[in-house]
């Protein structure tokens, strides 16, 4: 089955069921509002091509073994106080509301908002050979409303206090 192109992304379905949605973005698959804007587009395309009620799966992949996706682009960010709000909020809500199961299959450096839109799915599945899933806005004193609540719902909280206190420095 052929799939329509979407920029810095490619979906392909090994099965009927099973969709891929690779990150192809460089550098390092940082999000952007248009970026976040088409990995929306992507899933909401897949959501159209899976029967109601059907089986079906999503996994969310980066391109190379080094990065997964290092976050919001803060140069973007920066010029655009309205940038996350535009983009990477809105995806974090639609992988949180989406109506089939994904996993981020984590291939690499996941880093800050990356950290939160691997939360967002419903399975995280991590490199064991290399990456580090950290949250650096810690370490900036940068606050998210409401991110806080996915860490805690979805890490133990060891795990949480290990992730967001190694990012800021503490051991």
């Amino acid at each position: 089955m052929s799939h329509p192109t979407f920029e810095h992304l490619s979906v392909s379905s090994p099965d009927p069921t099973v969709y891929v949605i690779t990150m192809q973005k460089p550098p390092e698959n940082r999000l952007t509002v248009a970026f976040a804007q088409t990995i929306i587009s992507a899933l909401r395309y897949i959501e159209t091509t899976i029967e109601l009620g059907k089986p079906g799966c999503i996994v969310i992949e980066g391109s190379d073994a080094k990065f997964w996706c290092t976050g919001v682009d803060i140069e973007e960010n920066t010029q655009n106080p309205y940038a996350s709000n535009d983009g990477f909020y809105p995806l974090v809500a639609t992988l949180i509301d989406y109506p089939l199961p994904t996993t981020a299959l984590l291939t690499g450096h996941t880093f800050g908002g990356a950290g939160v839109l691997s939360l967002s799915c419903d399975y995280r599945i991590m490199n064991s050979e290399r990456g580090f899933w950290c949250m650096p806005p810690v370490n900036l004193g940068l606050h998210f409303d409401g991110i806080g609540a996915l860490v805690r719902l979805k890490l133990r909280p060891q795990i949480a206090w290990r992730a967001l206190l190694d990012s800021a420095g503490h051991h």
